[in-house]
């Protein structure tokens, strides 16, 4: 364990014990979440890679526009 998440767990447990459980369960749920989102990407390589590529030549063909976020 790093020195850092040391400290931060040092910090959590000095909260009241519902603030530690509130805090558990969201580390929980991100560290799930990460996973989820890891898996998705290694699965998606092929396909972000054509979208990549699509992209790229709609704009060498000129068929892209600059945005301008302020005339959204």
């Amino acid at each position: 364990m790093t020195k850092l998440l040391k400290e931060a767990f040092v910090e959590a447990s000095k909260l009241p014990e519902s603030e530690q459980n509130v805090f558990a369960e969201w580390l929980l749920e991100e560290l799930a979440s990460e996973r989820r989102w890891e898996k998705a990407f290694a699965g998606s390589h092929e396909a972000l890679t054509h979208l990549a590529d699509e992209a790229l030549a709609e704009q060498r063909d000129g068929r892209t526009q600059v945005l301008e976020p302020d005339k959204l």
